[in-house]
């Protein structure tokens, strides 16, 4: 990868790509510190502090923007939102669908139209209910977060939030089409990353490693042992793929034999991403915060019993707790056959070998090479979706037992790691196109 990487900046034009990105991320970094008006940042910091599970996760993607109630606060979450919903429409309403496949490449243009101004009210609708939240929230000393609640805050921060995602998204637009790689994914990347020096501060201050006792170096050296495998796993499984053979049948026209060749089908562990933890982190999300938002009300004070239920339902719901986990892990596993199911269908893969003579060696075409597909998919969606579960609970395993507020795992890995190999792939591409074979170097 850093070989990659060297040898990409001595290409003129690869070399441009590569500094404009790295411009643009320096802009998000920049509207990523600048508050907005009517908040005490102080308050707001030492109110994250204390926070994890949904709302770290929320200010993961914000790159921390969150935490600082800036004019990125957030992020780019309102686009992958309003993406995610349109891909999953274009599957349910069928005007959607024959506009993306028979309308070509104007047909996306206008899903993707369609897709911004989703983008935007979405965002609209994310700020006013965490221009909501932030006036219902004070620290323990008695500080407001915000100065002056009311409609006038309210305004503005909508305003605000909202241009600053209109503003993301552009930029996102511009790093797809003029740097490298996918700007959307890089943004995310960028906020991940730009973490990781606090993530290293606590670890310090946790374990206070200058003067270590036989306990915390453990502790350490299991930090770092799990850090290594889960990255090599992830790697592993982010490329795992399995290959379902196919002949083409030859085809004689005059004296000359067509087709007969082999190729296959290439079918991802991992077919869905990090989507389905996007998913189940969004549904998860809204109960705990919609009966805190209840809770808080003035007219609860007179239901005693009632309010008794709603806080041990909101305990039951706490990040991180044990039922959490439980039902964060089995949503993922739903989510991962959900959204394969709608990405991959067996029945149209095996017409399409069919309508070009293609088959699977030892099984008849049609359904029953529909079933055969089916039955492989079903296997190894089973295994991308446990190897999901699995490092989405990771990181507050490992916070539960070690008391480190770190992202070993999870979301975060997933993504940088799939960024990171899209964006080498992406360079090593370019090169190739020039003749360059300064990469094939081992």
């Amino acid at each position: 990868m850093l070989g990659s990487f060297a040898n990409a900046f001595k290409i003129g034009e690869l070399r441009s790509r590569i500094l404009f990105t790295f411009a643009m991320i320096f802009v998000y970094r920049l509207g990523c510190v600048i508050p907005t008006p009517g908040v005490n940042p102080e308050a707001l910091s030492a109110f994250f502090s204390s926070q994890s599970g949904v709302l770290g996760f929320l200010n993961l993607f914000s790159g921390g923007a969150l935490s600082r109630f800036s004019v990125f606060a957030l992020g780019i979450a309102p686009y992958i939102n309003a993406s995610i919903i349109m891909q999953l429409l274009v599957y349910v309403i069928p005007a959607l669908e024959r506009m993306a496949k028979e309308e070509g490449e104007e047909g996306r243009k206008k899903i993707s139209q369609i897709t911004r101004y989703a983008t935007v009210g979405i965002g609209a609708l994310q700020a006013l209910g965490i221009s909501l939240w932030l006036e219902t929230i004070n620290i323990q000393s008695g500080t407001p977060v915000v100065f002056e609640t009311g409609w006038s805050f309210r305004l503005t921060s909508v305003l605000t939030l909202t241009a600053g995602t209109a503003f993301i998204m552009w930029l996102g637009e511009q790093m797809t089409a003029k740097g490298i790689g996918n700007g959307i994914s890089l943004i995310i990347t960028a906020g991940i990353v730009s973490r990781l020096p606090s993530a290293i501060t606590q670890t310090w201050q946790v374990f206070d490693l200058s003067n270590l006792n036989p306990k915390g170096l453990f502790s350490v050296l299991a930090i770092v042992a799990v850090v290594l495998i889960v990255t090599a796993v992830v790697v592993m499984l982010q490329d795992g793929v399995r290959k379902i053979p196919v002949q083409h049948a030859k085809r004689v026209v005059g004296r000359r034999v067509y087709g007969g060749a082999s190729s296959h089908i290439p079918l991802k562990v991992n077919q869905a991403g990090v989507i389905p933890i996007i998913f189940a982190s969004s549904v998860l999300m809204f109960p705990g915060l919609l009966l805190s938002w209840v809770q808080r009300a003035e007219w609860m004070a007179a239901y005693g019993q009632i309010d008794k239920v709603i806080s041990w339902m909101i305990e039951a719901l706490r990040p991180g707790g044990g039922l959490y986990l439980v039902l964060f892990a089995l949503l993922i596993i739903f989510f991962t056959y959900f959204y394969t199911a709608i990405q991959l269908n067996p029945k149209e893969m095996a017409d399409n070998l069919k309508k070009y003579g293609g088959f699977i060696p030892g099984i008849r075409a049609g359904r029953k090479t529909a079933e055969y597909i089916d039955r492989v998919l079903n296997r190894i969606t089973l295994a991308g979706a446990l190897f999901l579960a699995s490092v989405s609970v990771l990181p507050s395993l490992l916070q539960g037992m070690l008391n480190v507020q770190f992202y070993f795992g999870g979301t975060a890995l997933l993504i940088v790691v799939g960024v990171a190999l899209d964006t080498v792939r992406q360079m090593e591409s370019h090169m190739v196109t020039r003749h360059y074979q300064g990469f094939m170097k081992r």
